[in-house]
């Protein structure tokens, strides 16, 4: 229930006051930076030119010409998600997924830091891990999130996933040190963000109109009668 209100919370003040916030370093007790925690150094960095959004990887599976196409926006620290992923995603992915008759997109949404450095670590193999990651990630919501308070117990036990995952620790690292790349990860979801007008997730775009969370079944149903058209 903590974790449901801790994002409860952190959604609003996203909605209200953006997610540049996501940027700023995370300060000790005693005043100075976590410097072993992802990201530290991007409120240091006064690079203030352009980013390419275009580097960041689409995490898609099935045919690109697929008669249907669904994004989902998702936080790995929505309990929704978790949900979804658990249940909706799982007869998704064995109904029309895997059997090649739609193209599945997984877009990002970034309403707390550590929403962004799950995101770091799921990408950090780019595609070729990312969904086996994902799912990892939420399985272990709770776990690793606890109860939301401490930013340094988050982040080693997000560690600790991408190691059981596979990754390399020096890789890891390097991942989650990425100070550009966090900041283009920003960016490219604040566009998406604006593009779909997404306000809470999971949100569900299919063949461009928008949905909120719903049962499978109501879900099964757009989706054949897209794929009847």
């Amino acid at each position: 229930m903590k974790n449901h209100f801790l994002y409860m919370a952190v959604a609003f003040a996203i909605a209200a006051a953006g997610v540049y916030w996501l940027m700023l370093p995370v300060e000790k007790e005693d005043g100075s930076i976590a410097a072993d925690l992802p990201g530290s150094a991007i409120a240091q960095d006064d690079n203030s030119e352009e980013l390419d959004i275009s580097s960041v990887v689409e995490m898609a599976l099935g045919p690109e010409e697929a008669a249907v196409t669904i994004y989902e926006y998702a936080s790995f620290t929505c309990p929704h998600c978790a949900d979804f992923h658990k249940n909706q995603y799982r007869d998704l992915k064995r109904d029309y997924i895997d059997t090649g008759k739609i193209r599945f997109i997984y877009r990002d949404v970034y309403f707390d830091r550590f929403g962004l450095w799950a995101s770091m670590v799921a990408r950090c193999d780019g595609e070729r891990r990312f969904f086996a990651i994902a799912d990892m990630i939420y399985q272990r919501q709770r776990e690793w999130i606890g109860d939301g308070t401490d930013p340094l117990e988050i982040a080693n036990s997000l560690r600790t996933i991408g190691k059981v995952a596979g990754l390399e620790e020096d890789r890891l690292e390097t991942c989650l040190s990425d100070v550009n790349h966090a900041r283009t990860l920003v960016a490219w979801y604040e566009k998406n963000r604006e593009e779909h007008d997404i306000s809470s997730t999971p949100s569900l775009i299919v063949n461009g109109k928008k949905y909120s969370n719903m049962q499978y079944s109501e879900l099964k149903a757009i989706i054949d009668d897209l794929l009847e058209q």
